[in-house]
């Protein structure tokens, strides 16, 4: 099984906890991105994702003024780029995650999605 560090994608879209919704999601749906993962000081305090979105818009709250902070996951699980990718499918899955940050102690070096994993374990099945 390949390493997280092979797939994973290191460009990662961020954003700050103070940013609001709306315009998260709009950069989000511009980059066709799942999720932003969220730094405070240079770390990671969060994730927003998709699901997150769509909560906050039944919500009925103002999203133009709404923080990202009111919204995202706190404190996400996060692994290290030396996991196998179907460790990672474990986590993801029991979980109920589709997006996983990976980190390097502390640092955010990439993020992994279901995506990422599934098109990796189709191309490496036999003919």
């Amino acid at each position: 099984m390949p390493k997280l560090s092979e797939i994973m994608t290191r460009d990662v879209f961020t954003v700050t906890s103070d940013m609001p919704v709306t315009e998260a999601a709009k950069h989000m749906m511009k980059g066709r991105v799942g999720s932003a993962c969220v730094l405070q000081g240079g770390w990671l305090a969060g994730i927003f994702t998709e699901r997150d979105a769509l909560r906050a818009a039944a919500s009925g709250a103002d999203l133009t003024k709404s923080p990202i902070a009111e919204w995202m996951t706190t404190d996400p699980v996060t692994v290290s780029p030396g996991v196998d990718s179907e460790e990672a499918a474990e986590t993801m899955l029991s979980n109920g995650f589709r997006h996983l940050p990976v980190t390097d102690g502390r640092n955010l070096v990439g993020i992994v999605s279901l995506r990422d994993l599934l098109a990796t374990r189709i191309r490496r099945r036999p003919l």
